[in-house]
């Protein structure tokens, strides 16, 4: 085989190992508990939690596709966060390191993801901090001297800490420039936190639903804490859910804002079935895709969401009884 041929297979291999269709992770992380990895992202249609084999050196292979930048994270079998990666189709990406030390696993590929690794290890004394308050100043530090980089709205979504001051949050995020921000990077503000199982559920500010007799309208999820109630085909056991629902609503007193939300198409079954209910109902325009909804990871329907006083959803699946329960407990 001439030196030619030699470079064209090189060049074929390159190619094939990096579809402009998918993005590749190649790992390898020692010190690994279990046998696979868990690699989460939004993709172009959904939430995407799929898991990747471990061989006995501790390497994996993953391939996802989102023709949009997203932020995904790397969990082990535990839901533990391992390490967190910016990827769109094309990208090639690699990580190293030791699960048990996890701030110190490293990530390459593509500029951004470089960015984003040297600023952790500048500041790897403070990722290895309890305390975030040193980590968020940092971070507030360099969204201000950084407008015009998109690693800042990286930090902010998947790093920052401190979301107590809504209001200091936006004003952050709005001084970054248009291009630094794009929509997929915003989309999933919140989505995938690092932390605890409860700090990687969503945090909903608003939805914006069709309320029945009227006009699209912006719930507010931040006033109070908020069950959401999605369910799909009207003709399917509404009678008992609606029996339930009211029962909440009336035990509540007002402390519970409870928000009814049809997630198939508008149609006149819906109108039939809440014709004789008093409280107001919605639909989600795009079904259970709608971008806020989306964030939920709803898998079945009826599904069931609860938001604290924040926007934080602290409890989202197909229990009714353990939505009720986990809203009890904050309003109590």
């Amino acid at each position: 085989m001439n030196k030619i041929h030699f470079f064209l297979l090189l060049l074929v291999i390159a190619l094939a190992s990096c579809s402009s269709d998918s993005f590749k992770i190649d790992g390898d992380i020692t010190n690994i508990d279990g046998h696979t990895v868990k690699v989460v992202f939004r993709g172009d249609s959904g939430v995407v939690e799929a898991p990747a084999e471990i061989d006995k050196k501790g390497h994996f292979t993953f391939k996802g596709a989102s023709e949009q930048l997203v932020i995904v994270s790397l969990l082990n079998y535990r839901n533990e966060p391992l390490a967190m990666m910016v990827a769109r189709n094309g990208d090639h990406l690699k990580i190293k390191g030791d699960a048990g030390k996890a701030v110190s696993i490293k990530v390459k590929g593509n500029r951004l993801n470089e960015d984003w690794q040297l600023f952790r290890d500048e500041h790897a004394a403070f990722y290895g901090d309890p305390n975030p308050s040193r980590l968020d100043a940092a971070i507030e530090k360099y969204v201000r001297e950084h407008p015009a980089e998109m690693l800042s709205t990286v930090l902010l979504i998947a790093d920052y800490s401190d979301y107590s001051d809504r209001a200091k949050v936006q004003k952050m995020l709005n001084g970054i420039e248009a291009k630094a921000r794009p929509e997929s990077l915003i989309q999933t503000l919140q989505a995938f936190r690092k932390g605890n199982s409860h700090d990687r559920l969503p945090r909903l500010m608003t939805l914006t639903l069709f309320k029945h007799g009227g006009d699209f309208e912006e719930i507010k999820l931040t006033d109070r804490t908020t069950l959401l109630s999605l369910w799909a085909n009207p003709q399917n056991d509404r009678a008992a859910l609606k029996a339930k629902l009211q029962a909440i609503r009336d035990e509540a007193s007002g402390k519970l804002h409870v928000i009814d939300i049809l997630t198939e198409s508008d149609s006149i079954y819906w109108h039939q079935t809440i014709a004789a209910e008093d409280w107001p109902h919605y639909w989600a325009p795009g079904g259970p895709l709608e971008q806020g909804i989306q964030l939920l990871g709803i898998t079945s329907m009826p599904w069931y969401a609860v938001t604290d006083s924040t926007g934080l959803v602290v409890y989202s699946g197909p229990s009714l009884d353990q939505a009720r329960k986990k809203a009890s407990d904050i309003t109590h």
